[in-house]
């Protein structure tokens, strides 16, 4: 009996605790933006004060439109000359430029690449021979685009770290010192994540059983859901 309940608690935690995490996180999302601009609403404007209860979502729609119309406005003549005025003031303010021009590069970049970044995951040696880390593909490239001899063919890499993949290290190397792995970025992140708990063999087959419980119990289950 202990031992059916073990295993229904586990495959509920499966199903349940992925839901639970993205229902926070979306709901934490949205009333972020409720707190910061609902209170700036008009009231006629405010379905709050209206209505016998309280309005998700209404922030969030709100800073949508609000990013809209100002990059309607950006793609103009007019919006075009205020960007550049308030470019060149904050070009005179030595520390706050640093972080302006940085953190624009970076939106740029990833909305300009969005599509073409990131799209295969190698081994490389590092930080000697005999020890391999996961790393993603940007692009290929030349050497003399970073400044070396030209002629030599690289990868653009970036090596994530675990358990947080937001952070890492870029690599420039030679094309034959990556070994391309056939896994895709999701199953790749997966890997970093997890810590290597969840290996390539294990990625592929989740979807033919459930993720983190053992053979036996998947067994198990199998048998319960049949009769």
């Amino acid at each position: 009996m202990f031992r059916k309940l073990r295993t229904y608690f586990l495959a509920g935690l499966v199903v349940t605790a992925p839901i639970g995490i993205t229902a926070w996180l979306t709901w934490w999302f949205v009333s972020l933006f409720d707190a910061w601009i609902k209170p700036y609403l008009p009231e006629m404007y405010n379905p709050d004060y209206y209505l016998s209860f309280h309005m998700p979502g209404v922030g969030l729609v709100v800073a949508l439109f609000l990013i809209t119309v100002i990059g309607a406005l950006a793609a103009n003549l007019v919006g075009r000359t205020l960007i550049n005025f308030w470019e060149s003031m904050l070009d005179r303010m030595p520390v706050i430029r640093t972080v302006y021009r940085g953190v624009k590069q970076i939106f740029q970049t990833a909305i300009a690449q969005s599509s073409s970044n990131f799209k295969e995951v190698a081994l490389i040696e590092y930080p000697r021979k005999g020890i391999h880390v996961v790393v993603f593909i940007a692009r290929e490239l030349d050497s003399s685009e970073i400044g070396l001899e030209p002629g030599t063919a690289l990868y653009s890499a970036f090596m994530p770290t675990t358990p947080n993949p937001t952070s890492g290290f870029l690599f420039f190397l030679k094309k034959e010192e990556a070994r391309i792995l056939d896994l895709t970025v999701e199953e790749g992140a997966k890997l970093v994540i997890s810590a290597g708990l969840v290996t390539p063999k294990q990625i592929q087959t989740q979807d033919d059983s459930i993720t983190g419980l053992d053979a036996e119990t998947v067994k198990e289950l199998e048998k319960h859901i049949k009769k």
